[in-house]
C-alpha cells in the first residue's frame, strides 16, 4: 500500500477501513451528535459521527482545536455521553448505560493513558499497575503482568514511587497499568505531551508494540504528526464530522492532511 495514501479531508467523509480479518470492530459509533451549551453559546462538538475502529490496530485522531476529537474519545470510552447515537465497545452497546455500569466498563473493559500519568504518588510501581484489579477485587495474572512488565522495560523498577522515576517510566508504568487487564480498547489521550521527544518515541513505540505483540486496540488523540505516524491509521475530525483518514500515516502526509483542514 502507498505510505501516501489518504482520502482528502476537504472532500467528503472516509468510508471505515474494514480489518484485515472478519471481525467486528473493537469500538464503533453510528450518528453521534454531541451538544455543548445553550442557545447562541452552543457548541455542536459532534454533528453525526459514524466510524469503526478496527480490533488489534492503532488509530490516531486528529484535527484542529475545537474540531471534536476529545469528545469523541471520551464518548468512545464512557467518560461522556453523547445527546444521541449509538457507541458498540467489544460487541456491548454503551449508550445509554447507567453510572455504574459505565463504571464498571471503564474498569474492567476499557485502559487510559493520559498526558499526566495519574499514578498515585505513595506507591510502587508494581502497585500503581496492580490498582485496577485490586479496585475491583481480582488476582491479576502473573504470567501476563511478568509479560507486559519485561516488554515494557519496568523489571528492575517495580519497588520505586513515581518520584524516583523518569518521565518515561512513569508513562510506561501507565501503559502497563492499562494493558494488565487485557482491556477491549486502550485509549490514549495526549499520551505523550509531556514527553521530550526522544521519550515520546520511546513510549509510541511501546504502544504499537502492543498492538503487533499482544493484539491490542489503541485510539490515541493527538495533535503531533510525528505522533500520529506510529498509529496504523488516522481519522481526522473538523467541526465535529468524520472528513478524512490516512492509512499508513507518516508525518509528511499528516501535516499536509492538517493543513487543507487549516491546521497551521
Amino acid at each position: 500500500m502507498d505510505a501516501s495514501q489518504t482520502t482528502d479531508p476537504t472532500t467528503a467523509p472516509a468510508s471505515p477501513t474494514a480489518p484485515s480479518a472478519p471481525s467486528a470492530p473493537a469500538v464503533s459509533a453510528r450518528g453521534l451528535f454531541k451538544t455543548y451549551g445553550r442557545g447562541e453559546a452552543a457548541v455542536q462538538a459532534l454533528n453525526g459521527v459514524d466510524v469503526d475502529f478496527a480490533a488489534g490496530q492503532f488509530t490516531a485522531i486528529m484535527g484542529p482545536s475545537g474540531s471534536g476529537k476529545s469528545t469523541l474519545m471520551h464518548c468512545l470510552a464512557g467518560l461522556d455521553t453523547a445527546d444521541t447515537g449509538q457507541i458498540v465497545l467489544g460487541g456491548q452497546e454503551i449508550t445509554g448505560l447507567g453510572d455504574a455500569d459505565l463504571t464498571r466498563l471503564r474498569r474492567d473493559r476499557v485502559g487510559f493513558v493520559f498526558q499526566a500519568f495519574n499514578l498515585v504518588p505513595t506507591l510502587t510501581a508494581e502497585q500503581n499497575i496492580l490498582l485496577p484489579l485490586e479496585l475491583a477485587g481480582r488476582k491479576p495474572d502473573r504470567a501476563w503482568f511478568d509479560s507486559i512488565v519485561d516488554t515494557l522495560g519496568l523489571k528492575d523498577r517495580l519497588s520505586h514511587k513515581p518520584h524516583e522515576l523518569s518521565g518515561g517510566q512513569q508513562q510506561r508504568v501507565a501503559v502497563a497499568r492499562a494493558l494488565l487487564t487485557r482491556p477491549d480498547v486502550v485509549f490514549g489521550d495526549e499520551p505523550t505531551g509531556n514527553l521530550d521527544s526522544t521519550t515520546g518515541a520511546e513510549v509510541l513505540s511501546l504502544l504499537r508494540r502492543s498492538t503487533r505483540e499482544m493484539g491490542q486496540t489503541i485510539i490515541m488523540v493527538t495533535h503531533d504528526p510525528a505522533a500520529a505516524s506510529y498509529a496504523d491509521r488516522v481519522v481526522l475530525l473538523d467541526d465535529g464530522r468524520l472528513v478524512g483518514e490516512i492509512t499508513s500515516p507518516t508525518p509528511d502526509n499528516v501535516l499536509a492532511a492538517l493543513a487543507k483542514l487549516g491546521v497551521a
